[in-house]
């Protein structure tokens, strides 16, 4: 099975209604997740995260069309195919 690094950007535009359920959807896919940085703008009520994965195709989609899905959270995403030796 094919795995690809990449990064996830996400941006969250109402943070006290969306942040629960984002924080949920990325445990959920914890495993996937190499690492993550998180910076807020409390004065305008956003948030910005970046994140670095590692997985396969179908949990990467599965985990950024969940995020898209929360309304007011924008996803964009960008992957290279990782050869496996």
């Amino acid at each position: 099975m094919d795995t690809r690094v990449g990064v996830v950007g996400i941006i969250v535009e109402n943070r006290a209604e969306s942040a629960n359920a984002v924080n949920n959807i990325l445990t959920d896919y914890g495993f996937i997740v190499r690492g993550r940085m998180g910076i807020p703008n409390l004065t305008e009520n956003v948030c910005a995260i970046s994140l670095i994965v590692e997985g396969t195709n179908e949990d990467i989609g599965a985990m950024t069309g969940r995020l898209g899905k929360i309304k007011g959270v924008k996803v964009s995403s960008t992957f290279i195919k990782k050869e496996i030796k």
